[in-house]
């Protein structure tokens, strides 16, 4: 028989086991705030979003621009060791988050995403005024923490 307080000491493991998995060279990681406020703009804009580490490399190749957000705990790490290093030529800032399936989550998906690009601008359709400005000032926020970090990091 359990108590009230199982459901928490469960959702508290689970929460410090996504943070145990996370792979040595995932650097720049978001801390708990960072991270929820990246995947809060993951979830927010889908048409902004380019999925995927296949995806990823093509847009940034083309020189595309935004926030690439990659998984911190994925395996085998080579399918995406080469993503820091495409992103710093192009100057496109990247951070990690500790759990792929929360990457997935917010790009509302089923299946958990190793990488992501979230583009400043939408490619296709139309956005009102009003959420373009909310949307593009939480992405100026985030990109300026992610500068910060990565900054202090190297």
């Amino acid at each position: 028989m359990g108590s009230d307080g199982d459901g928490e000491g469960q959702r508290k493991d689970k929460g410090r086991r996504k943070w145990v998995a996370v792979s040595p060279i995932a650097r720049p990681l978001a801390g708990k705030r960072l991270s929820k406020r990246t995947l809060k703009i993951v979830r927010r804009e889908n048409k902004q979003l380019k999925r995927g580490v296949k995806e990823v490399v093509k847009a940034v190749r083309k020189g595309q621009k935004g926030l690439c957000v990659i998984a911190g705990d994925i395996s085998p790490i080579d399918v995406i060791t080469h993503l820091p290093i495409l992103c710093e030529e192009a100057d496109v800032p990247y951070i990690y988050v500790p759990s792929k399936e929360d990457l997935g989550g917010a790009a509302v998906q089923k299946r958990p995403a190793c990488c992501m690009l979230v583009l400043p601008e939408p490619l296709k359709g139309e956005v009102s005024a009003e959420e373009k400005a909310k949307f593009k000032e939480d992405f100026d926020d985030v990109i300026k923490e992610v500068r910060i970090l990565a900054s202090s990091f190297f």
